[in-house]
């Protein structure tokens, strides 16, 4: 099974139909050459920085940033066929995924011309990778609870506190960090926060690994003592932090990656039903069809911020859909994995296995998404 089976003729815009092409033919000879062995969850757990530069080489990287910034101005359409077909494929785009989905977009919205000139070039060619310091320890999904402090001194800002389950900071050479630039209020709990942008290679930041269970590292909590961000590396407004980062959390919440982590195992699912290794099952027939509608809802909010409209809402549909389909098809997959099975399914669904309870939590848990859902559809 192909992810083009799962999209409909009549869903293919003819302009990106040859690029879709032209992807599955890179994807294919990349298979061929042996660059990658597909991996479920590889857009968090797969860092690669070659494979990232051949991607910039072919033009797949900050694909929407205007010419005038290094870019090649191409639509949000195209990004997510390119972005879809990788997914699927379960290539290794970890290094420059958080930078290329969300800081991209939010430097074109809320950026100066300095940030925009130093960092969407980079981006475009490979060469900067970026985290994204939002969660904190005992905060859960809730970012009006951020302590992180960030103090007035000359030229700029200090920023003091701790921020965790920040994916590939290790290996990034920034994150923009959400700190309180004044007090909490009560009555009003998502003023008075800010974003910075904050060097992650720079004095007074600490990375220390978080393990997984099964001994991967692409999670870290990172601790800011002082850390000095001058003026120019304040992002967006001063105290409008919030309405900065659920502007961002849509590009974060409702990509094909909310429902395609575990797609190269529902591949290896179907497979082995062809060869009649595990009995037909209306169970992958259904998860066949959830997966074919989230293509459509994700593909449409695509289409939505093409057009600049708010998707908050929808956006949260989809991560809450995707991700707990992801793990129906990690259990379906488990469940089969038999004596029968090669050393390579059972691989694939050990792996996803191990990160479902991740699927849920990340963006946002799904549990608080319901909330924002309801909020939007005006239900209390």
């Amino acid at each position: 099974m192909t992810l083009a089976r799962l999209v409909p003729r009549t869903s293919i815009d003819p302009s990106t139909d040859w690029l879709r092409k032209e992807v599955r033919r890179f994807l294919s000879e990349q298979l061929a050459a042996g660059s990658f062995t597909p991996a479920v969850d590889a857009w968090l757990s797969r860092w690669d920085e070659e494979f990232t530069a051949a991607l910039a080489a072919r033009g797949w990287l900050g694909m929407t940033v205007p010419v005038g910034y290094g870019g090649h101005g191409r639509s949000f359409l195209e990004r997510f066929v390119v972005t879809e077909e990788l997914l699927a494929a379960g290539a290794p785009v970890a290094a420059h995924w958080i930078a290329d989905r969300q800081i991209v977009p939010s430097l074109m919205k809320y950026g100066t011309e300095i940030q925009k000139a130093e960092f969407l070039p980079k981006i475009v060619r490979g060469e900067c990778f970026f985290g994204i310091g939002m969660s904190e320890p005992d905060s859960g999904s809730d970012l009006a609870s951020v302590r992180t402090r960030a103090e007035r001194v000359p030229g700029g800002w200090a920023l003091t506190g701790t921020k965790v389950w920040t994916s590939g900071a290790h290996l990034s050479h920034a994150f923009i960090a959400l700190a309180r630039t004044s007090p909490p209020d009560p009555e009003h709990r998502h003023d008075g926060m800010s974003q910075f942008i904050v060097n992650l290679r720079g004095p007074g930041v600490d990375i220390r690994p978080i393990r997984s269970m099964n001994g991967a590292h692409h999670f870290n909590e990172v601790i800011l003592d002082g850390v000095f961000v001058p003026d120019d590396m304040v992002f967006g407004d001063i105290g409008q932090g919030w309405r900065q980062v659920t502007s961002e959390l849509a590009f974060e919440r409702s990509g094909p990656e909310r429902f395609l982590s575990t797609f190269v195992l529902l591949d290896a699912c179907a497979e082995r039903m062809v060869s009649q290794q595990i009995p037909r099952s209306a169970e992958l027939g259904r998860l066949v069809a959830r997966i074919a509608g989230l293509h459509q809802m994700s593909s449409a909010i695509a289409s939505a911020l093409e057009r600049h409209e708010p998707a908050d809402v929808p956006a949260a549909v989809v991560k809450v859909l995707g991700t707990t389909t992801e793990g129906d098809i990690a259990e379906f997959a488990h469940l089969n994995a038999d004596a029968t099975a090669g050393q390579r399914f059972r691989d694939l669904a050990e792996a996803a296995v191990d990160q479902r309870p991740g699927f849920t939590l990340r963006g946002g848990t799904n549990e608080i998404l319901r909330g924002v859902i309801a909020r939007g559809l005006g239900i209390r």
